[in-house]
């Protein structure tokens, strides 16, 4: 098997471990990570991967064997060879589970990933009422966790962390500001919660920085390091990555839109779908010219509003050019400060706002030079619990030698 060796990388490893534990911790990083991020290996391919010494690779891998993290496949002899067959190591991704959720207004989804982030099960339980009391939104997190573990056919002891995505601010300490009410609904002691009930570490993430991870994980902006994530179903957020990190900025308030209100053209943080629907049923109204979208009642929707647009419906086809509009509005106000390569639109009305995407770009093109280019999210409505998942698996990958695995 190939593997491009990194220049000199094994042996400044070496270099730069001040104490034999430290030296040991080091290598088994080194080891851990090109495993992670490939199938079976040899000593060999190992070897080549981080320039360490053959003796260094193998009592490493019986280590991380012993962890828990590693497993040794049954050896291959060619036809050819002689001698002792080479040994055969793999990571493995069973060795524990993450568990990724996203906490909105209306319900949680709970998503349970293997260590290389397959997704093993998801469940969703609704609430009935926001401001519903605590201890009935903390019961729904717990339900839908556990039925997604039970989906999974792991228990919560399999568990190594969970990452958490809500619709508020978190700072680098992981708090919640209070500057907003709607902010404060998200302060329930969730972390709390979970810690103490399962004992896992949980991680808090913002909606949109999440749902910026995974679109560079494995969404249409895998591989894009200056990237803008919009979430525009109910309000426009957005998720900021900058050389492929993240933009929290002091209080965790990097890419919130609230103040859209004085943006000419813009007027409110509200995003796509509340804009189709109050706009639809304004046109509804008596008087206005006839359109389908008056036969809808009060099941109104911007997938149907965009759906009578692409159908030649007059009225639904300049709601959708108002929305386009506004939102390149946005984007350039956006991508003039941050100046991404790539805004992705995400979150539950990605796959219906494709019709947006002719309008908008040539919208934008009349308000700024060299605008960035603007794709559609392919991640659905799960775009924030993936990046939940990601940050989870991201904490096992740098902690993976303080935890313990539990499968």
């Amino acid at each position: 098997m190939y593997i491009t060796r990194p220049d000199v990388k094994g042996q400044l490893l070496e270099l730069t471990a001040n104490t034999p534990q430290q030296l040991r911790q080091t290598n088994m990083s080194a080891i851990l990570s090109v495993m992670r991020r490939s199938g079976a290996l040899t000593g060999t391919d190992l070897i080549e991967a981080t320039g360490l010494a053959r003796a260094t690779v193998i009592a490493v891998c019986d280590d991380l064997i012993q962890a828990g993290w590693v497993r040794e496949l049954p050896a291959q002899r060619t036809a050819v060879q002689k001698g002792r067959p080479a040994r055969v190591f793999e990571f493995d991704a069973a060795a524990g589970v993450v568990v990724g959720l996203d906490f909105g207004v209306a319900k949680t989804t709970a998503l349970v990933a293997d260590l290389r982030g397959n997704i093993l099960a998801k469940a969703t339980e609704r609430l009935v009422e926001f401001t519903a009391p605590d201890a009935e939104r903390l019961a729904s997190i717990d339900k839908a966790i556990r039925t997604a573990l039970a989906s999974a056919g792991v228990t919560h002891e399999a568990v190594l962390v969970a990452g958490l995505g809500i619709a508020a601010p978190v700072d680098r300490a992981g708090n919640i500001p209070h500057s907003q009410p709607f902010w404060e609904n998200f302060d329930i002691g969730i972390q709390e919660n979970l810690r103490d009930r399962y004992g896992w570490p949980v991680l808090l993430g913002n909606d949109a920085n999440l749902a910026a991870m995974a679109e560079r994980w494995i969404g249409v902006a895998a591989g894009s390091d200056d990237l803008a994530v919009m979430l525009a179903g109910e309000r426009i957020g957005f998720g900021l990555m900058e050389s492929g990190r993240l933009l929290h900025g002091a209080s965790g308030r990097s890419g919130e839109a609230g103040l859209l209100h004085l943006v000419h053209g813009v007027g409110t943080p509200e995003g796509i779908a509340v804009l189709a629907r109050d706009m639809a049923l304004l046109a509804c109204k008596k008087g206005l010219p006839k359109t389908v979208l008056s036969t809808l009642a009060g099941d109104i929707t911007a997938e149907a509003v965009f759906a009578a647009a692409a159908g030649g419906d007059a009225v639904a086809a300049r709601i959708l050019d108002d929305i386009a509009k506004r939102m390149a509005r946005v984007i350039s106000l956006i991508a003039t400060f941050f100046d991404p390569e790539l805004v992705v639109i995400g979150g539950a009305v990605a796959e219906s706002s494709a019709v947006l995407l002719k309008p908008l770009q040539a919208e934008l093109t009349t308000l700024m030079p060299n605008p960035p280019k603007v794709a559609v999210s392919t991640l659905g409505d799960a775009i924030v619990t993936l990046g939940a998942v990601r940050l989870a698996l991201d904490y096992v990958e740098k902690h993976a030698l303080e935890l313990v695995p539990r499968a």
